[in-house]
């Protein structure tokens, strides 16, 4: 994983599929990082309440882009919907140990015994093994473990690895696309395959 530190950086970050949208289009346009960023500000592209929040976002999704070489850029921007929101929860997953883990240990697992719906008391069991094994996220508070709970369920349901029906997260572990499985399995990410889909 390119971020090997725990973090919580995701309790202030969202989906933005729209906006990482926008945000690879500038840069396969040539657009350079600082000039994506003062893009975002000066012209609001993410219509953000306040120039503080809209520099916050700029830097979590450049962040993201930041992950993508020339070639997914390209997967990106010629694929469907559905592969465009898997690389976009890619790139989350690349920046993020923790939410990766989370995909690997206890979704991946789930796939593979045949499991249903994604229960609370799996998110809970999981954050409480991580406590046990790492003095940072012990020392996180309730509140952020809580919100951090809820952000990898709603990125899981945004990228359509759960669907909510009947008020139950079930599990829709999704086909890849050939070309994402190859850039993957070329670029030496096997293991974020069997994370999204299950494969033992």
């Amino acid at each position: 994983m390119a971020n090997e530190i725990y973090s919580a950086g995701l309790m202030s970050q969202s989906f933005w599929f729209l906006e990482f949208k926008k945000v690879v289009g500038l840069r396969q346009a040539g657009t350079t990082y600082d000039n994506i960023k003062k893009k975002c500000v000066e012209n609001n592209l993410f219509g953000a309440a306040k120039e503080y929040r809209a520099r916050r976002m700029a830097g979590y999704i450049v962040n993201r882009v930041k992950s993508m070489d020339e070639e997914l850029i390209e997967l990106f921007l010629k694929a469907n919907i559905e592969t465009q929101k898997l690389i976009n929860l890619i790139t989350i997953l690349r920046g993020d140990r923790l939410f990766f883990e989370f995909v690997y240990e206890v979704y991946r697992e789930k796939v593979i015994l045949g499991a249903e719906t994604m229960e609370d008391a799996d998110v809970n069991v999981f954050f409480s093994q991580k406590e046990m094994q790492s003095d940072v996220i012990s020392n996180w508070k309730d509140s952020t473990k809580k919100h951090l709970r809820s952000n990898y369920l709603n990125f899981m349901m945004d990228a359509n690895l759960l669907a909510v029906i009947d008020k139950r997260k079930k599990i829709t572990p999704p086909i890849l696309d050939i070309a994402l499985e190859q850039y993957l399995r070329i670029s030496g990410e096997e293991v974020m395959i069997k994370a999204l889909t299950g494969v033992k």
